[in-house]
């Protein structure tokens, strides 16, 4: 499992599946989150946050984009169900995750399984891991982003 750390470089993430053009990332800082599943109550509740506040997180320079191991054609659904303004990348094969050390070993119920460890790494302008925060509130992450970086959310 890689363990990234703050003041690493970020593992690249965009891949030709994803339709971002990395012209359109230069000079913004990312908010690139990594969760479970498209549909489920607590990546719903993250991704809705997320565009609640989109415009705010855009206007302070950032771009959200979310990854998890769903397919290409979950994603367009949770996106269109959604409203979702923002990019979300299928990484059905694991790379980016298991890149962003995310993909291991998690326990529910007794059981052990492995699955997306929630996640969230802002990365800065020159692709710097900035913050990473693993305790995710999801339906206030917003706030606990910009808590984290020392920025008012107004």
């Amino acid at each position: 499992m890689i363990n990234l750390k703050v003041g690493d470089k970020a593992p690249e993430f965009l891949t030709d599946f994803t339709g971002i053009d990395k012209n359109n990332l230069k000079g913004k800082k990312i908010v690139l989150y990594f969760y479970p599943k498209d549909n489920t109550s607590g990546c719903t509740a993250e991704a809705c946050n997320l565009r609640d506040n989109y415009n705010n997180l855009k206007e302070k320079g950032f771009e959200v984009i979310g990854v998890s191991p769903d397919t290409e054609k979950s994603h367009i659904k949770f996106k269109e169900k959604n409203n979702l303004p923002f990019e979300l990348i299928p990484d059905t094969k694991k790379e980016i995750l298991n890149e962003y050390g995310v993909w291991g070993e998690k326990k529910m119920y007794g059981k052990t399984y492995m699955g997306v460890n929630r996640t969230t790494f802002i990365i800065n302008e020159e692709g710097i891991i900035e913050k990473i925060i693993k305790k995710v509130k999801t339906k206030d992450h917003t706030n606990q982003i910009y808590s984290e970086l020392g920025i008012n959310l107004v």
